[in-house]
Formats: C-alpha cells, sequence, structure tokens
C-alpha cells in the first residue's frame, strides 16, 4: 500500500520548454524531449485561473488514483477532476494488510536507503522522487485529515482504529470535499492525442452497450497491474516490460509441514536457491516473521522474498529450494551447546515433549523437527546420540523445502513489469 506514488501526470506536447511547481519541499522540473515524443512526468500548474476549464482525467480508483486527484484539485482548484473506475473505488485499499491498510513506513527517514528496499526501481527513487513526498508527509496528510497512525515494531504505519476503512473513509470524503467526480463501472478503453495537444479517451460500460467520447487537458494512468493501464500506455508511445506476479507466498510439497498450518515464527532467515540462478544474490536472503500455512509458507518474509526474487522465480518456473534458519540469532556451535546441556538436565524425559525454551519454538514445530530426524517418539534424551544432536542442530539453521509453486490469487495484487521508470522521469 502506497500513496507516494500519485504525484505525476502523463502529458503531452512538442515544446521544449522547461516547466516548474513549487512544491512543499522545493522545485521541481519537466523537459519534454520534443524528438522522443513520449508522453511523460509532468505538473499541473498551481492555482491559477484561465480564461478555459481544463480537464485531468484520472484512469484508476485506488489509492494512487484517488490521491492522485485530491492532489492535483488542491494545487489547482480550478482543474475538473475526473475519476474513472472500473469496479468499486479503493477496493484493494480494503483489503490490504490483512483488513487494516498497512499506509507508509514510519522507521526510514533516510530517502537512500527507503530506495533501497523497492525491489526494482531503486536508482530512480534515490533521486527527487521521496523528497516531494515521502513518508513523513504521507503521515502527515492523513493526521491532518484526522486519522490518526500508529507505528509498529517493524516500521509498518496502520490507522489506530486497525481498520482500513478509516484511509478510505478519508480519502473518499475529502475528494468529495474538493469536487473531485468519480465514474465507476466504466473503463477507459482508449487514448489518442489530437493535433492540439489534447487527449482523446474512450470511454465505456462494463455491463451496457455504452460509449463516450471525452477530451482531457492531462491524463494520469493508475491502474496499478490492470492491463487496462498498459494498454493505454503502450497506445501513447510507452514500451510495457511484461508484468509477473510480485508478492505471493510459496507451496511446498511436505505433507508433515501442512498439519503445522498456523504456526508462526516472529523471526527466520529465508535464503532462495534456484537452478537458473548461480550468482550470489544478497537480496534473495530475507529476515522477518513466517507463518506456515495448509499449503506451504507465508508471512512478511516469504512476501518480501517473492518480490525480490519475482523475475528469477518466473523463470524457473516457481520451482526451487529454500532455506531456513529458525533460530537466527544463534550460532550453530551455541545451539549444539545448548541441545547438550538440555539432553542432561533431561536425560529422563522425552525428547519429543521436552526441548530448550531458548530456542522459541511450539511444541507442533519441535514433533515437525523430531520426526523429521527420524527420532522414536518415545526415545529419551539420554539416548539421543551426538550425531543427532548435530544433525537436530543443523535441521533448525538449515531446514531445507522444495518448492512447488506459488500460492494462486484470481488476480495477482501486486506484480513487477509495466512502464520501466526510465520513461517516467
Amino acid at each position: 500500500m502506497s500513496f507516494h506514488l500519485a504525484r505525476f501526470f502523463l502529458q503531452f506536447g512538442i515544446s521544449s520548454r522547461t516547466a516548474s511547481i513549487n512544491s512543499s519541499s522545493g522545485y521541481y522540473h519537466l523537459l519534454f524531449n520534443p524528438n522522443k515524443r513520449k508522453f511523460t512526468a509532468t505538473a499541473i500548474p498551481t492555482a491559477q485561473k484561465s480564461s478555459k476549464e481544463e480537464l485531468l482525467v484520472v484512469v484508476g480508483g485506488g489509492a494512487a488514483g484517488v490521491y492522485g486527484a485530491i492532489r492535483a484539485k488542491t494545487l489547482a482548484p480550478n482543474l475538473d477532476v475526473l475519476v474513472v473506475e472500473k469496479g468499486n473505488p479503493l477496493s484493494k485499499v480494503k483489503i490490504s494488510g490483512g483488513g487494516r491498510c498497512n499506509v507508509t513506513n514510519g522507521h526510514c527517514s533516510d530517502i537512500k536507503i527507503l530506495a533501497e528496499q523497492y525491489p526494482r526501481g531503486h536508482r530512480e527513487f534515490k533521486g527527487s522522487f521521496f523528497d516531494m513526498h515521502g513518508p513523513a508527509d504521507t503521515m502527515s496528510w492523513f493526521t491532518d485529515h484526522g486519522v490518526a497512525l500508529k507505528i509498529e515494531e517493524d516500521g509498518r504505519v496502520f490507522p489506530t482504529s486497525n481498520s482500513s476503512s478509516s484511509v478510505i473513509d478519508c480519502l473518499l470524503s475529502e475528494a468529495k470535499h474538493r469536487g473531485v467526480s468519480l465514474q465507476t463501472r466504466k473503463v477507459v478503453s482508449s487514448a489518442s492525442v489530437e493535433a492540439g495537444g489534447k487527449f482523446l479517451l474512450k470511454l465505456e460500460k462494463r455491463t451496457v452497450s455504452f460509449v463516450e467520447n471525452v477530451k482531457a487537458d492531462y491524463l494520469l494512468i493508475a491502474s496499478g497491474s490492470s492491463q487496462q493501464g498498459h494498454s493505454l500506455a503502450a497506445q501513447l508511445g510507452h514500451s510495457i516490460v511484461e508484468p509477473v506476479p510480485s508478492l505471493f507466498t510459496f507451496k511446498i510439497a511436505d505433507s508433515g509441514l501442512a498439519e503445522l498450518s498456523g504456526v508462526t515464527f516472529p523471526k527466520v532467515e529465508v535464503k532462495l536457491k534456484l537452478e537458473n540462478i548461480l550468482r550470489n544474490t544478497p537480496h534473495l536472503t530475507q529476515v522477518g516473521p513466517m507463518l506456515v500455512t495448509h499449503w506451504g509458507l507465508s508471512g512478511p518474509v516469504i512476501l518480501r522474498l517473492s518480490a525480490w526474487g519475482a523475475r528469477d522465480l518466473f523463470s524457473s518456473g516457481y520451482k526451487g529450494t529454500l532455506i531456513v534458519d529458525f533460530v537466527p540469532d544463534l550460532h550453530i556451535e551455541d545451539m549444539k551447546s545448548i541441545l547438550n546441556r538440555h539432553k542432561h538436565k533431561y536425560a529422563k524425559q522425552k525428547a519429543l515433549n521436552s526441548w530448550p525454551l531458548g530456542f522459541s519454538l511450539t511444541k507442533r514445530f519441535w514433533k515437525y523437527i523430531v520426526d523429521r530426524e527420524g527420532l522414536i517418539g518415545d526415545a529419551l534424551w539420554a539416548s539421543i546420540s551426538n550425531n543427532s544432536i548435530v544433525s537436530i542442530a543443523h535441521l533448525l539453521k538449515h531446514c531445507a523445502f522444495e518448492i512447488t509453486g506459488k500460492g494462486q490469487y484470481k488476480d495477482e495484487f501486486v506484480t513487477a513489469g509495466g512502464v520501466p521508470l526510465s520513461e517516467e522521469r
């Protein structure tokens, strides 16, 4: 969920003049290249009265589209703004963050560090991008508009209500207050440019035979991973990087693991091994919370890993090996020592019912480890060999799972691809 990406608008022109706008954090400029004749980022002029009404059409009523429409009306109150949404506005906001809506990151104020957290595009984001509207600006905006926020331990920012409805109600209320028009159940099916430089857009209804032609001075394509937006961008001269899924869970072929569905791990280290990737890629190792599901593995650390490895996983057919360290804060030699001390202290207890509490493991997961190691359920700690202790320590530090696919969604929530960032500057 991000509200940082809705500040730029696609405008056609052949002038090589430089446009500038005064933002809260300084000036930024556009220099249009008449030789490439590309549609590029531009700023809508701030509140200046004009003899003619101008229209901005926003394609997509998600977080970026609605917030972008609000921002445009804030900067240029005399501008007519129309948001066209094919379904229900802000529908993904409603389900994001488990229904709580993860607004932004509240721990990272360093723009360069923040940009590095983006799997693709971090080089472009290191420029003036976050200077003009970063996480602090996002938090201030929502707070100023009545949405109380909280920063959780991992840096994620949520409304204190723990409900995405707080964010949705705020955005829709502010859009209405600013005079933004919203039309649903419609799609912008085509876009072209007239000789005079205006966009000619064809609007169609999804359920009935209806076609409407609209002329717009500005166009903001904020349709996310929708093919509709990609088609419009291509019609306007942009190249498209074919999208692939970029935020998904892993399917694991392990019946014993499936029995652990619902078990969570506050902190694990996961490393992705793919046959087609021989180089050492630091970002294919991640640390964070993990959740066991009935089909495999999920949780923030898996989703983050899927984002960084999106294209490599796609090219490998979503097959590979996941190495999990369930006790990342302990060295393997320390774990062997802890297991040996536990063996001597609890020699007469069954290994199945007793394990070092310092490992922070659940009983269900410990049974999985014991079973996977091949120990007999009634075996006492006194009978556990030193080789078995070494094997258990190694298994907890380097537990391998075969990835057989990715979790399925009707529509991919997040994808990697679309218009290259190099064409949006």
